[in-house]
Order: structure tokens, then C-alpha cells, then sequence
């Protein structure tokens, strides 16, 4: 069997049972944490339910994937804010060699925007983002769709816009 059959196809994310799969298990899993910290800060309530949805996301990749293994073994998720880079010159050289080089940074960019995809070659980095942008699109649909139906029953109350003002 070759590496490829164990991948799961981007498809996949497309379907409406992997949506609804993915909706019920956030819902039950915002109970829960509503019920456990009912009077939590907005910044640690909102932190944990990003990390829950996204553990649900790689629940529901069955770790076949670099980036779901990656989420559902981690302890803690730490979103690290860098500092700004500094633009990088390359002398003049062949177009080619800079193209690579250009090609190659873009490569280690994309490697740390995906979990767990550092240190990949080039066509699995990109075999992994593909799934990974098609599971957090698959992500969107359904919080869009479970933010609609609580929006129309009453069961979501938008938050205080004055409250947020500076």
C-alpha cells in the first residue's frame, strides 16, 4: 500500500456528513464547556473553545494526516506571536537559483502556518496544506451554519459592540 492511499482526499471535507459529524460534536463539546465555566473570561473562553474546535477538526481527520496527529498529541497549543521579519536580499545571482531560494522560503512559511508540517519536502508540505485548508473550510461552513441556526432560535446573543470599544 502506498503512502498516497492513506491520505485522505480533500474531498472528503466536502461532504455534509463529515459537516454534520464535525457540527455535533462542537455543539456538545460548547455544553460542556459552558456548563464547566459558566462565569470564565471571554479571552480563556474563547481560547478553549478555538483548541476544542480544533482537536475536533483533527478528531475528525483520524489522524491519517501530519497536521491532525500533530494537533491531537500536542499538550498545549501555543499561537506564537513573532516579531516581524526582516525583508531578505538575495545578491545577484541566477534567476533560477534566486527563484529556488525564494521558493524555498515561501516553503518554510507555509511548513509553520500548518501544524506539524516544519520539516517536509515540498509535495508532501503541500499534499498537507491542501487537506488542512480543506478541513479549516469545512471548519468555517459549519460554525457558520450552527452561528445562523442560534442567531435565528434566539439561543446566540451577539456580543456588546460598546464593550470592546477602546
Amino acid at each position: 500500500m502506498s503512502k498516497t492511499a492513506l491520505r485522505p482526499s480533500p474531498k472528503k471535507w466536502h461532504t455534509d456528513r463529515e459537516q454534520n459529524i464535525y457540527s455535533s460534536k462542537l455543539i456538545e463539546t460548547l455544553r460542556r464547556i459552558r456548563r464547566s465555566s459558566p462565569k470564565a473570561e471571554d479571552l480563556r473562553r474563547s481560547r478553549v473553545v478555538r483548541e476544542a474546535a480544533d482537536r475536533i477538526l483533527a478528531v475528525a481527520g483520524r489522524g491519517r494526516t501530519r497536521w491532525s496527529r500533530a494537533i491531537l498529541f500536542s499538550r498545549n497549543l501555543k499561537i506564537k506571536h513573532s516579531r516581524p521579519r526582516k525583508a531578505v536580499y538575495f545578491p545577484a545571482q541566477p534567476k533560477k537559483r534566486r527563484r529556488s531560494q525564494v521558493l524555498k522560503c515561501k516553503a518554510g512559511v507555509l511548513g509553520r502556518l500548518v501544524p506539524g508540517c516544519r520539516k517536509l519536502s515540498f509535495p508532501t508540505l503541500l499534499e498537507e496544506a491542501s487537506d488542512y485548508i480543506a478541513a479549516l473550510q469545512m471548519q468555517v461552513r459549519a460554525m457558520a451554519s450552527l452561528t445562523a441556526i442560534l442567531s435565528a432560535s434566539g439561543g446566540f446573543s451577539s456580543p456588546d459592540p460598546d464593550r470592546f470599544a477602546p
